[in-house]
């Protein structure tokens, strides 16, 4: 990791009820990523997923207010993909184009960084797979962290 300050990052450890293949692909494969993927509420209109080393990633995630639809997008590069047991990619907030948005642009709180780090580690045993899933650049007690509380809520919801 590369930096460990433990208010810089979350990590949240989870077992599913569901073999080590099929929780690589809820993280690798786009139809299913959009199943499960945001807080409670959001929908995952667009997961363009080139899952190689080097490859992009491209993410809508809206949110209804009201009677407005809001939008954020994001884009990382896959860093390391070992499968089905760790992954490693980045993430930046984007416009719908791709371009990179600085956190200071969309009115989030200085010291935000631009590109944060996702790992994601899977082990098995007796047929259940253990998640561990650090965020480095989200702090633990932030909204963010709680939007990965509610996602993978939402995954094992979709293994039962």
């Amino acid at each position: 990791m590369a930096n460990n300050d433990d208010n810089k990052w979350v990590m949240i450890e989870r077992e599913f009820d569901a073999s080590i293949e099929t929780i690589w692909d809820m993280w690798t494969d786009p139809n299913l990523f959009q199943k499960w993927y945001g807080p409670k509420g959001a929908k995952i209109p667009v997961a363009e997923m080139d899952v190689t080393v080097g490859g992009h990633r491209k993410i809508c995630m809206e949110m209804q207010r009201g009677d407005q639809t809001m939008q954020m997008w994001f884009t990382g590069e896959y860093k390391e993909i070992n499968a089905p047991t760790k992954l490693v990619y980045t993430e930046s907030m984007c416009d719908p184009d791709g371009n990179l948005l600085s956190p200071a642009s969309l009115g989030m709180p200085p010291g935000q960084p631009e590109v944060t780090e996702i790992i994601v580690e899977l082990t098995e045993k007796n047929g259940k797979t253990n998640m561990k899933m650090i965020h480095i650049g989200v702090p633990a007690a932030s909204p963010g962290a709680g939007g990965w509380g509610m996602a993978f809520d939402k995954m094992a919801a979709l293994l039962e």
